[in-house]
């Protein structure tokens, strides 16, 4: 399958490249190692530089001020963010964006989509349910009240809720349907909204989301069928290239590390033992990539195939969380002590791949998801 990527899509890149250039991974120490390390809020000026490379608007279309690019090239620019850590909810806020320029109505667009394109308002959104391992959209309810939309539940580590202007939440209604909300988090007086603190693996601020009648206005509800699908496996896809840039920074400082150390009078990269770990990472890497680039294709463009595009995002899936914690264990061990060093970035990259491979999950889960698809759908 040819995987060559459009001009459009290496710019996007390339700006990416250039934005990300000189962001110190290691800012932010785990929590676990350094105590009070954990973030008050995500990197503000970092945002502002993505917002004037015009970064945070690429799905959007040109008439709100984006680009009218697809998922490939958002996650083109997200590979480059997991290679140096950038702490920026630029994921979340891609993701609603394209949601809702792919499913909202006239007005949502028009109050919402050039404003966070320009970084002057920041979105998010809540996809780990209530406690991490039931369906996001089984963890609220909602039910129609005159021209408005009530909403009851709670969603657990929402990420950036604390810094976040807006989060939107999958909720059930009775009609056994799921639709988005775009609820405030950042508006004054709007009763039934609350958050909780939490903290992830990586050292990072989380809020659990608690809706008590919460009162959200129609326009800011959508109601198209199948949106939430797509906007999870457009976060589940977007969260494997984030994994793939981090594993393959992860890959190039252990190949700059064991080059340089000795023992023996011998760099222990020449170890065939060393170099025989590092190829099979390198193997990892490569599935990493050509799975997401199928999934973000499949995404992107519509096309039907023998299988929905959820089976290909389960297959991204299936190898991001396994390759990625094999990556950074192999990274570990071949760094020895050294890799422990709080004054050395691999323990970041440590921390972030653990939090990467929660939120994607077990492998096993997404082996047992692809077998009811192919159970639903048969091929040949």
């Amino acid at each position: 399958m040819d995987f060559t990527f459009t001009e459009e899509q290496q710019a996007a890149a390339e700006a990416a490249r250039g934005v990300f250039a000189g962001v110190a991974p290691d800012a932010v120490p785990s929590p676990a190692l350094t105590a009070g390390a954990v973030a008050d809020d995500f990197d503000r000026a970092l945002w502002a530089r993505l917002a004037d490379a015009d970064l945070l608007s690429l799905l959007s279309d040109p008439e709100y001020g984006g680009a009218g690019l697809d998922a490939i090239a958002l996650c083109l620019v997200l590979r480059e963010a997991g290679k140096v850590l950038a702490r920026v909810p630029l994921l979340e806020n891609s993701a609603v964006l394209a949601a809702v320029q792919t499913y909202g109505g006239e007005e949502l667009k028009s109050a919402l989509l050039a404003r966070a394109g320009r970084g002057e308002v920041v979105l998010s959104v809540a996809a780990s349910g209530r406690s991490g391992h039931d369906p996001a959209e089984l963890a609220v309810t909602a039910r129609q009240e005159d021209e408005a939309w009530i909403l009851d539940g709670a969603q657990t580590t929402v990420p950036w809720a604390h810094n976040a202007d807006f989060v939107v939440v999958p909720a059930r209604t009775a009609a056994d349907r799921t639709v988005l909300a775009l609820v405030p988090l950042c508006s004054p007086g709007h009763t039934g909204v609350a958050l909780a603190e939490q903290v992830s693996t990586a050292g990072e601020r989380l809020g659990e989301l608690r809706l008590d009648s919460a009162r959200i206005a129609g326009p800011d509800v959508i109601e198209a069928d199948g949106a939430w699908e797509w906007l999870r496996d457009l976060l589940a896809t977007g969260t494997c290239a984030l994994a793939l840039g981090l594993g393959e920074r992860v890959l190039g400082m252990t190949g700059e590390y064991t080059s340089k150390r000795e023992q023996f009078g011998f760099p222990v990269a020449t170890f065939q033992a060393v170099a025989v770990q590092a190829a099979d990472r390198y193997i990892d890497l490569r599935a990493m990539e050509a799975t997401l680039w199928q999934a973000a294709w499949r995404i992107g463009s519509g096309t039907p195939g023998a299988l929905p595009a959820s089976g290909d995002v389960a297959v991204a899936k299936i190898w991001a969380s396994e390759g990625v914690r094999r990556v950074v264990q192999t990274a570990q061990h071949l760094h020895g002590g050294f890799g422990a060093d709080v004054d050395y970035p691999l323990h970041r990259y440590h921390a972030w791949a653990k939090h990467l491979e929660l939120s994607l999950g077990p492998a096993s889960a997404h082996e047992e998801a692809l077998g009811d698809l192919l159970a639903a759908h048969p091929l040949g």
